[in-house]
């Protein structure tokens, strides 16, 4: 019996590393001079990108099989009871933001936005499966709208920008049928690795390290810091870099957040890329047992400030249940510092386009959902 069990166990251990191995969608690591940018770069030390202070991705095996529990089980309003009303994108609102004065928004859950700047249309971050993982069967699945954005439905895109590989910013059923409509992907070092091997020339493909940049017609686009980590598959933790984005057109400026912990180098964003006329920050997927990388919304309301943005549009959530806070418990958190800090916030539906300059939507829609 004990070499059975061993067999059936060695075989389980087979099977899960064959999986990992041969299936796309998990990516591939960096060779050749992918990895000799990576290696060359001030941010990677000991086989691995480090962040900029300590940040910590442990936790005790008690809070460990506690926090995953709660996951399986579910807690009680961490999803919409019924289904979120979207807006339907006006694309011709959207695309009218040509000149160089002009910023349009439009947010499609969690980190997916497209941003007009500069008369170019920029797609972050895009997860339009079912679901935020590495399999269609299991794994965070969006909640319930009434409209889910699709590739086949978003307009003229000239770029993709991406934060960094987690799945639910980076997603390969998305990603293979955007290859044939974006011409332009830019990414943090090593995640044009992922791209490559799912079919997108090289040639199309950036990759920058952070304080680098990179030109889109007159807008720059720089690979800028954040407190987070990256990896996809079982071993490749740290391999490939995470970052914020700072969008510089000659007359306007975003500040595209992506996944971070609060921290000093927030500041020195804002320092350094800023004042920003609109910033998009994280307020959701947070635990004060992983505050290292996401931050608390208390804290993003801070951070608008750090980053010296006049406006902010809050992201990263609304779409998947990935911590153990209800769903709206990360708006409603936000907006109650913000108002304490005397900071202006916009809170779009899904779909809905905010025009910079124009009328800022500020209704409380998740409260009828």
């Amino acid at each position: 019996m004990a070499f059975i069990s061993v067999s059936l166990l060695l075989l389980l251990i087979l099977a899960v590393v064959a999986f990992v191995n041969l299936s796309p969608q998990f990516g591939t690591n960096a060779t050749g001079d992918r990895l000799k940018r990576i290696q060359a770069s001030p941010n990677y030390k000991d086989g691995k990108f480090q962040n900029l202070v300590p940040t910590s991705l442990d936790m005790s095996p008690g809070k460990l099989v506690s926090a995953t529990w709660k996951m399986l089980t579910g807690v009680p309003g961490s999803e919409p009871a019924d289904t979120i009303q979207t807006v339907p994108f006006d694309a011709a609102l959207f695309e009218g933001t040509g000149g160089p004065e002009q910023v349009a928004i439009s947010w499609f859950g969690h980190s997916s936005l497209l941003i007009r700047i500069q008369g170019k249309t920029l797609l972050t971050d895009p997860v339009f499966s079912e679901r935020a993982s590495f399999a269609s069967f299991s794994g965070p699945k969006r909640f319930p709208y009434n409209h889910y954005m699709d590739v086949e439905e978003l307009p003229k895109v000239d770029a993709v920008i991406l934060s960094h590989d987690h799945y639910d910013h980076l997603d390969y059923e998305t990603f293979i049928r955007l290859k044939s409509k974006v011409e332009r992907f830019f990414v943090p070092l090593g995640v044009g690795a992922h791209l490559e091997k799912w079919g997108i020339a090289p040639e199309q493909i950036t990759e920058l390290d952070w304080h680098e940049s990179a030109k889109l017609g007159d807008l720059t686009l720089v690979c800028a810091p954040a407190r987070h980590f990256s990896g996809r598959g079982l071993t490749n933790r740290n391999s490939t870099l995470w970052a914020s984005w700072a969008l510089l057109g000659t007359q306007k400026r975003v500040y595209y957040g992506g996944d971070t912990g609060y921290y000093p180098g927030l500041k020195a964003v804002g320092e350094k890329y800023g004042p920003f006329d609109v910033a998009l920050l994280e307020c959701g997927a947070y635990n004060e047992d992983w505050i290292d990388i996401h931050m608390m919304p208390e804290q993003t309301a801070q951070a608008q400030l750090d980053v010296k943005a006049d406006l902010l549009i809050p992201i990263h959530w609304g779409k998947f249940n990935l911590a153990l806070h209800t769903w709206r418990d990360p708006i409603q958190r936000l907006l109650k510092r913000s108002a304490e800090l005397g900071t202006k916030v916009a809170t779009p539906r899904i779909g809905e386009v905010v025009v910079l300059g124009a009328t800022v939507p500020n209704t409380h829609w998740w409260e009828t959902e």
